[in-house]
């Protein structure tokens, strides 16, 4: 069982900065592959960005060259670091930790990005 949870979010402004974390308990952490999604209001879920446990990334299109996630496996913690934010990046941000071998997946309870003026 892993247990996620999610901070960092808030109210930002066009352009500016945010950066989450997302602190798992409960197992081996360096297991699992990492992710990020993000839900819009009266939009579905949607990845944004992923980190292997060998620390590979990969980036939905729409963030690329604007977001970059990270993991530090000795802290148990995965980040996304948030640059250049436009008002479509506001959501619900959620981390998702999954482990194929073992077909399991877990879900934090998310944490809310507003970008506005």
């Amino acid at each position: 069982q892993v247990q996620l949870v999610e901070s960092g979010g808030g109210l930002v402004q066009p352009g500016g900065s945010l950066r989450l974390s997302c602190t798992a308990s409960g197992s081996i952490f360096s297991s699992y592959l990492m992710g990020w999604y993000r839900q819009a209001p009266g939009k579905q879920r949607e990845l944004v960005a992923a980190i292997t446990r060998r620390a590979v990334p990969d980036y939905a299109d729409s963030v690329k060259g604007r977001f970059t996630i990270s993991r530090d496996n000795a802290e148990n913690t995965v980040y996304l670091q948030m640059d250049n934010l436009k008002p479509e990046d506001t959501g619900v941000y959620y981390c998702n930790a999954a482990l194929a071998a073992l077909g399991v997946d877990y879900w934090g309870k998310g944490t809310l990005v507003t970008v506005s003026s």
